[in-house]
C-alpha cells in the first residue's frame, strides 16, 4: 500500500490503511509493546518502529502482507519457527488474509529486548 504522507506517530501510520489492516497493525503494535513495555515508540524509515537501548523492532503494511523486522539475529533465532514465512536477512512477511503468529511475535520482541540490553550491559 502506497503512502501518501509521512507518518509523525504510530497512530498517524495505522489510521491511513484500510480498517482490516488498521486492526492487525493494532493489534500488533498492542503485542510489541506489551512484550516490550519500556520500548519507545517512533516513525522510522517511514515505518512504526520500536526503541530500547538501540531499534528493537520495525513493521509496515503492505498491499498483500506485514513486514515485521526484528534485525538479522532475530530472523535467525527463529528461523525454524518461521519457516513458513517468506523470509530475508532481516525481514520476515506475514500474508494478509492468514493468521498474524502474535505469540510467536511476542517471543521474538522480547529476544530483540534481552539482546539489546545485553549490549547495553557490554558497552
Amino acid at each position: 500500500m502506497e503512502q501518501t504522507i509521512i507518518p509523525k506517530s504510530i497512530e498517524e501510520y495505522i489510521l491511513q490503511f484500510p480498517q482490516e489492516i488498521q486492526e492487525i497493525l493494532k493489534t500488533l503494535r498492542k503485542v510489541i509493546k506489551e512484550s516490550a513495555p519500556d520500548a519507545e515508540e517512533k516513525i522510522s524509515y517511514r515505518m512504526p518502529t520500536f526503541v530500547l537501548d538501540g531499534n528493537l523492532v520495525h513493521f509496515a503494511a503492505f498491499n498483500n502482507h506485514i513486514g515485521f523486522y526484528p534485525t538479522p539475529s532475530g530472523i535467525n533465532t527463529f528461523k525454524h519457527e518461521l519457516s513458513g514465512y517468506k523470509t530475508s536477512k532481516g525481514a520476515v512477511q506475514f500474508p494478509i488474509g492468514k493468521p498474524i503468529p502474535y505469540e510467536l511475535i511476542s517471543q521474538i520482541v522480547k529476544f530483540r529486548v534481552d539482546e539489546n540490553k545485553g549490549k547495553r550491559k557490554v558497552k
